[in-house]
């Protein structure tokens, strides 16, 4: 079982709680390098030993060797849709509801026009402030290019959801952990309140997905998107997935209508007729790389369970919050996690009034986080790979950072491209 820690917790007490780790052995399925706390697995997870070789297999025997062969005889062909199945898994879908493919904002693109066809009479897709940028992005692109009275409506404070949510209103677009903070919003409840008045319900997964529970079925979703690259651990520009409530499958006509989303792609038919199911929603060719290279941290993430990875989350994002605040009291720190681990994903952020300093100076200590605006340090926290004691460790760091005022040295000002 995992413990839920106290602000008396020890280095010593943690190590203990490694050692009885039931997830324990993931951590040796990664490749991590030596000296690094790598606390951002909510950005990019870290790489799974199995890549290197599927990307071998892919890149040697299957294109090098059987080249084009390989679309029949290596799989690639059904691969968005095996990888699919295994999401839908990991998200409470069921078979022939996901496709693994395409960006998360391509995908928000596609489920976006969809839901705003399906609901002809209204034009308002509503969404809050601190939605992912660019889902608000996507929402406003597709808002102008439509016209004729379509709009996104923020609200400033998640409260306001439920007000915001009139007989005008096509969709309800969220993301369901925010991506700052990692607060989670009440994925069934407000879906319930979309269909009430009328309106569907579009959520993005991205901070969701291999690190707890979603239930996309039981709560009524009518479409999702998200990405594998986060924790997942799929890789830098990993594909992304698309799920579609049944219901939806055959009453939709998508808008980025290509040949992988034919119903007999190698027809060749001048004219488009869509595939049945989810496989409509693909479009272009597959990345079959990134693809054979993602399967592998999904793989681990299914036999590792869901339900075992939230409550590891949990017990770690507790013990990093207890240990900071009870070692850094004093040095500008304030939570802006939620308290209430039922209410946060798998990530602690502090504000801090200098925090892209304090973070770079971390990381070149080798914790490695990241910073968001305005003033967030962001710490993820993937239980497959991330031990107990790291949580101590990286607080201890902190608290050095902060004490010592090292953050001020004047490269760790230095913005770069990436923060």
């Amino acid at each position: 079982m995992f413990r839920s820690t106290t602000a008396s917790t020890t280095r010593a007490s943690l190590a203990g709680q490694d050692v009885t780790d039931p997830l324990a052995d993931f951590r040796g399925q990664f490749d991590l390098p030596e000296g690094i706390l790598y606390l951002d697995g909510n950005s990019l997870g870290a790489r799974p030993k199995a890549a290197l070789a599927a990307a071998g297999r892919v890149l040697g025997p299957e294109w090098g060797h059987d080249l084009i062969k390989s679309w029949n005889t290596a799989g690639w062909f059904e691969l968005p849709g095996r990888l699919g199945d295994k999401i839908a898994e990991l998200i409470g879908a069921g078979k022939d509801t996901v496709v693994a493919t395409d960006t998360t904002s391509a995908n928000l693109f596609k489920v976006l026009a969809v839901a705003l066809k399906l609901r002809p009479e209204r034009r308002v897709i509503v969404s809050e402030r601190e939605n992912f940028p660019t889902d608000l992005y996507i929402a406003q692109g597709l808002s102008r290019f439509l016209g004729a009275g379509h709009e996104l409506r923020v609200v400033d404070n998640p409260a306001a959801l439920p007000a915001a949510l009139r007989d005008d209103t096509a969709v309800l677009m969220l993301t369901h952990v925010n991506y700052r903070t990692g607060a989670m919003h009440d994925l069934a409840g407000l879906t319930r309140l979309a269909h009430e008045c009328g309106a569907l319900a579009v959520w993005d997964l991205a901070h969701s997905v291999g690190a707890l529970p979603v239930g996309v079925v039981e709560a009524g979703a009518d479409f999702a998107v998200g990405c594998t690259y986060k924790y997942l651990n799929g890789g830098p520009g990993a594909p992304a997935f698309l799920y579609a409530a049944p219901s939806h499958h055959n009453s939709i006509e998508q808008p980025l209508s290509g040949w992988w989303g034919h119903a007999a792609p190698f027809e060749f038919s001048p004219e488009y007729r869509p595939a049945k199911g989810i496989g409509r929603f693909l479009c272009g060719t597959q990345p079959i790389l990134s693809m054979a290279v993602a399967e592998c941290g999904i793989d681990l993430m299914l036999e590792a369970g869901i339900d075992r990875v939230r409550a590891k989350s949990i017990a770690l994002t507790e013990a990093f919050i207890s240990v900071v605040e009870e070692r850094c009291a004093g040095l500008g720190l304030t939570l802006a996690s939620p308290r209430e681990p039922s209410l946060r994903g798998s990530q602690v952020s502090f504000h801090h009034d200098q925090a892209y300093a304090v973070m770079q100076a971390l990381i070149a200590r080798g914790v490695i986080g990241d910073y968001r605006e305005p003033g967030l340090l962001r710490f993820g926290f993937t239980p497959l790979y991330t031990r107990y004691a790291d949580a101590w460790d990286a607080a201890e760091s902190l608290r050095e950072v902060l004490a010592t005022r090292v953050w001020d040295r004047p490269e760790f000002h230095q913005r770069n491209a990436v923060t």
